[in-house]
């Protein structure tokens, strides 16, 4: 298909793409890095350690080559003489070992860091496919690795066959010299063509690190279709997350307006706010908003009270301060605590009235409303959407709290 056409193919991994190839088991390697690694543990421990392996190695050599007649047809000596010579060796060889293997666990972090993935091991029998095993033999990336290969064969060939070369009268010497002497020696130019062998492949593994790198992020890159998608996935369709918003202010909606009976006061615009105040003695530090709303909502907010007989209370600058200054289920502030009290004495010498008659109290008109607090004018569509929002994030809140 085009979508999965290499030409197309040219926007970057995103994180999350990188993150589950590494769950698949794909990750950047470098095989000749490895290599490097474990030979230059191998060499460099076996330099710094060359006297204790001497000397290991002659014990062994002594003890395998002594000749005692008198114990040659005794099984339990042998036995005794192989344990000699096999613990020797195991002396000679046990530390190299032991550094190479922590070259081989250490170097994968070079590039991809360690990785333990179960689906790398899974079957996959699409990779039995012919035509695929074909594809990928004769793709770019074929040459590149042959020529890789073939590069690596000839700079350690070059370099080693140099080092033997340079060498030859030392290596031919090597038969005239006492045994120990030539010994010695021998080990000598070992170290030396094992040395220039390893710095050849310090220069194959700096060639194909960065290959490794271009190759890994060159297979992982996506097509802007597909970026697209997990852009989609990973934030929810923009429809779906409006459908999902707009529910969820309907359910804050009807929570709030089921606050609004049981509300002492609704202090209104009269026509643009409405806002809801109620306070219980001994349970609330100061009143709360139960509800707020404009233009339509206010409306309800208003017909509500009138069903329920909760009293309104026309007071532009108060409702106005109200609601933009106090969230849902918030307590009012100290600069309204003034106008807020003399609301609900007001509030309270109306019940009264109601319970025991007599003179019906006056409402009141004059507010100490701070001039900062009072924002004013009718609220936009900007503004009642950002209310709406916080209307439904109020009941996200709640529920996951619920």
């Amino acid at each position: 298909m085009a979508e999965d056409s290499d030409l197309e193919k040219t926007e970057s991994a995103t994180p999350r793409r990188i993150e589950k190839a590494r769950e698949e088991g794909q990750v950047a390697r470098s095989r000749e890095l490895s290599t490097f690694a474990l030979l230059s543990a191998g060499f460099f421990g076996t330099w710094a350690m060359s006297g204790s392996i001497g000397e290991h190695t002659q014990n062994m050599l002594r003890a395998a080559f002594t000749f005692d007649h008198a114990t040659v047809f005794e099984t339990r000596s042998m036995l005794i003489g192989a344990g000699v010579v096999g613990r020797e060796g195991l002396s000679v060889l046990f530390p190299v070992l032991a550094l190479t293997g922590v070259a081989a666990l250490l170097a994968p972090l070079a590039l991809g860091g360690w990785l333990i993935s179960t689906k790398s091991w899974e079957p996959k029998f699409s990779r039995l496919d012919p035509i695929a095993g074909l594809g990928r033999m004769f793709s770019i990336n074929g040459p590149i690795q042959l020529g890789l290969s073939f590069a690596k064969t000839l700079v350690v060939g070059i370099i080693g066959t140099t080092a033997i070369l340079n060498r030859r009268d030392e290596i031919l010497a090597l038969a005239m010299q006492p045994m120990h002497e030539a010994f010695a020696n021998a080990v000598h130019l070992i170290g030396v063509c094992c040395g220039m062998t390893v710095a050849g492949m310090a220069l194959v593994a700096a060639l194909d690190v960065p290959y490794q790198l271009w190759s890994y992020h060159k297979k992982l890159r996506m097509t802007k279709d597909e970026v697209k998608r997990e852009h989609r996935e990973n934030e929810g369709d923009p429809h779906v997350k409006g459908r999902i918003r707009q529910q969820q202010r309907a359910i804050a909606r009807r929570r709030m307006m089921g606050e609004v009976p049981k509300a002492d006061v609704v202090v209104t615009n009269p026509t643009h706010f409405a806002v809801a105040l109620k306070y219980t003695d001994g349970e609330m530090r100061a009143p709360k908003v139960v509800a707020k709303g404009v233009n339509l909502v206010a409306a309800r907010i208003r017909e509500l009270a009138v069903e329920n007989n909760v009293p309104l209370l026309e007071a532009p600058p108060l409702a106005r301060a109200l609601y933009h200054n106090v969230e849902l289920n918030r307590e009012i502030p100290g600069p309204l605590y003034g106008a807020v009290a003399e609301v609900l004495a007001w509030v309270y010498q109306l019940k009264r009235f109601r319970d025991e008659g007599g003179e019906k109290p006056v409402a009141p008109t004059e507010f100490d409303v701070p001039a900062e607090l009072d924002k004013g004018g009718v609220p936009d569509d900007e503004a009642m959407q950002e209310a709406a929002d916080a209307l439904g994030d109020e009941n996200e809140g709640n529920g996951a709290s619920a």
